[in-house]
């Protein structure tokens, strides 16, 4: 019996060949040789010729001619788009071989296409002139870089020279680190964007926990003055070693990049046979916190630490020895100020009687500023701050109490996720994903007094498509937005935008090509003939340009 399986198996298997087979054969009889795509629309016999536009750089109003193949067909059934916005046709000029056209008086740079008959055919890439400009002698080339994940630039901060530092989550820069010498968070540029280590010596930089610089603070007056406070994920700086991770998320570096430190004697040795361990140098700016410091401030030589976190630490260097550090641990939410020495302020954001801070915001603080008398105003998630109500923001008295007296009133009805102070305007702009701000519609984009009340000649547009995620204000007035969004009111911005004071777009600043990335901060320059902003973040793409997380532009009187 068993010796017939195989062949039984072999007769099944046939029978099933031939039954599929006769299925199919009468499947094919019945029609399986039939277009599928019978009855849809054949492709329109229209295309482009050109593959540029000449001149390379047009100005809205412009007349451009560009060369086409096969139009006289829909001669009288065709439009004209340059990214989205309709073009005025010139029909004395247009024929079968060539199209003539206006730029739109609001294009921006972008793919132009024809439409005729529910077709589209996209021609060449129309690069619309304005006031805006990206900066082409910026000299940034490979830029922040990270062999291991991000390369985000979180931070700018602008020296006395006319250089810049730099802070993020690289740990190379214009790659010009290396495995044993890397660029941990922290970098020099010139004022042309160039790479320079001139003047400081970073060393290896922030390491451990996540090797991320948020915030750089120069410190400008008093005793410490030219040396920076740096915040955010970090260990140790110019340190790979692992008993030397003694710092915790922020110190402070000498006027060179170095870290500011002091020597100490007679230590705790438990080891006497080791005689280098009866010394140690540890930070002299002995303090730190249990979690990521977003923002750094220095006002009356306090600094103030701002972030996730829960408590505030300070090594106890009696009890602690060259290979084990002890520290003090204090319960302080989100927020603390210490004294250049690292020592807490118990007068700000902390109960005695307790022991503690207050409660803190029950939400996440995403961005933070410090007005001119020391007072900070925070942003995020978060609907009370120390039980009190505050929609997403709140200004923060000296002593760490909400401050009643700020005219924010109900606040914002969902998330800010970024706040600019401008000294020259004394205005404050706030941008997000909400839709209402202290009862006036706002989307996502709001004009603030320095009191917190609205500005009331600010009235913004609808933002759809996404969410703005930066909001910055220019010395002459004009907003810089940026974000996922893809329109404003009726007009076409991919994720980048200028708007002046009142919230109307500005004219002849909007002629820049779409947006990819996110920024995290900017700083202006003032120059012969306008202004230059430098934006670092998260930057992928802009106006057809590859920025790599560091972007200048031009912004013409």
């Amino acid at each position: 019996m068993l010796t017939n399986i195989p062949y039984k198996f072999k007769q099944l298997l046939l029978g099933a060949i031939c039954l599929t087979t006769f299925f199919v054969s009468c499947t094919k009889e019945r029609g399986l040789t039939e277009d599928p795509y019978a009855g849809g629309k054949k492709p329109l016999d229209l295309s482009f010729v050109s593959k540029t536009i000449d001149p390379d750089v047009v100005n809205p109003g412009d007349v451009v001619t560009v060369k086409i193949k096969g139009l006289n067909k829909y001669i009288n059934d065709f439009k004209v788009y340059v990214n989205e916005i309709e073009a005025e046709v010139v029909t004395a000029s247009t024929n079968d071989t060539t199209l003539t056209f206006k730029v739109p008086a609001k294009a921006s740079t972008g793919s132009m296409w024809i439409t005729s008959q529910g077709q589209s055919f996209f021609g060449p890439t129309v690069k619309v002139g304005g006031k805006l400009s990206v900066d082409a002698g910026w000299k940034v080339i490979n830029g922040a870089t990270n062999t291991t994940g991000a390369s985000t630039v979180f931070d700018i901060e602008a020296l006395p020279g006319g250089n810049f530092l730099v802070g993020g989550a690289f740990n190379d820069f214009e790659l010009k680190g290396t495995e044993k010498l890397p660029i941990g968070g922290i970098a020099q540029i010139a004022g042309d964007g160039t790479y320079t280590t001139s003047g400081f010596s970073f060393g290896k930089g922030a390491g451990g926990a996540g090797k991320l610089v948020y915030s750089i603070t120069r410190i400008a007056t008093g005793s410490q003055a030219g040396k920076f406070i740096i915040g955010g994920s970090f260990t140790s700086f110019n340190s790979t070693r692992p008993n030397r991770q003694t710092l915790n998320n922020v110190a402070r570096l000498n006027s060179n990049g170095s870290l500011d430190s002091l020597i100490l004697r007679d230590v705790i040795n438990p080891k006497p046979q080791e005689t280098y361990k009866n010394g140690d140098t540890v930070s002299a700016f002995n303090a730190g916190v249990d979690g990521m410091v977003r923002k750094t401030f220095v006002f009356n030589e306090q600094v103030y630490l701002v972030g996730n976190f829960t408590n505030y630490k300070r090594m106890y260097l009696p009890n602690s020895s060259y290979d084990e550090k002890v520290y003090d641990l204090t319960r302080m939410r989100q927020m603390v100020r210490v004294n250049m020495d690292g020592t807490m302020d118990s007068t700000f954001h902390y109960n005695k009687s307790t022991r503690q801070s207050a409660i803190g915001a029950n939400g996440v603080i995403l961005d933070a500023m410090m007005q001119t008398d020391g007072k900070l105003i925070l942003v995020g998630t978060f609907t009370t701050f120390n039980g009190v109500q505050a929609n997403h923001i709140v200004r923060i008295n000296l002593d760490g109490t909400v401050d009643n007296s700020f005219n924010a009133g109900s606040g914002a009805n969902s998330d800010i996720l970024s706040i600019r102070y401008n000294a020259t305007t004394n205005k404050i702009v706030v941008g997000g994903t909400f839709t209402s701000f202290n009862g006036k519609a706002a989307s996502g984009i709001n004009l603030l007094n320095a009191d917190g009340s609205n500005v009331t000649t600010f009235n913004g547009q609808t933002i759809t498509g996404g969410i703005a995620s930066f909001v910055g204000q220019l010395n002459n007035g004009k907003i810089i937005v940026s974000g996922s969004f893809n329109k404003y009111g009726d007009y076409l911005r991919q994720g980048f935008m200028v708007l002046e004071a009142n919230g109307q777009l500005a004219v002849g600043y909007n002629n820049t090509g779409g947006f990819q990335g996110t920024i995290y901060d900017m700083v202006e320059t003032t120059t012969s003939t306008g202004t230059q902003v430098i934006l670092v973040g998260d930057i992928l793409r802009f106006n057809g340009t590859l920025p790599h997380n560091l972007l200048r532009l031009n912004f013409a009187n």
